[in-house]
């Protein structure tokens, strides 16, 4: 039998994700949605740079100490093309560490688990290349931003 490759991460971009205060939605008793609205942001790095647009949102589910996360918003390119992103994950953490960050004080990315799976589309030729590979995102809070190392899977 065949080894199956295993997967190589390239850094491809970060999106600095700018947001405003949330709001409590609703749900049950065991879990809570929120909306953050996304105010815009910076796209850099080796394979694309632009910009996010505001108007998008996140929607995340609180069961637990665990936020499921529903983020959709806009990119423009360098080159004035519009991406669409669609990126769902997970943000995990004790509750002395989340405590720690809504008072902002600094914490260590190793104390707490933040990771995406994006799905972009476009069809702007130069950047097909988005809606034709996976990816994988490493994500922080960074002064007030949500900061996402966006990896393609090779």
């Amino acid at each position: 039998m065949t080894a199956i490759p295993l997967p190589v991460l390239e850094f491809a971009f970060e999106l600095r994700v700018s947001v405003d205060d949330g709001w409590h939605v609703g749900r049950g008793p065991d879990e809570r949605l929120w909306f953050t609205p996304i105010t815009g942001g910076t796209v850099a790095g080796p394979l694309l740079n632009g910009e996010v647009l505001a108007g998008g949102g996140d929607w995340s589910v609180q069961r637990g100490d665990t936020f499921q996360l529903d983020a959709r918003y806009l990119l423009r390119a360098d080159d004035g093309s519009v991406i669409d992103i669609l990126n769902r994950g997970y943000f995990r953490s004790t509750p002395e560490v989340g405590a720690r960050m809504m008072a902002k004080e600094p914490v260590d990315e190793s104390e707490y688990y933040y990771r995406t799976a994006p799905v972009f589309q476009t069809d702007a030729p130069a950047h097909r290349w988005l809606a034709e590979n996976q990816f994988v995102g490493i994500a922080r809070d960074d002064n007030g931003q949500v900061c996402i190392r966006m990896f393609v899977v090779r």
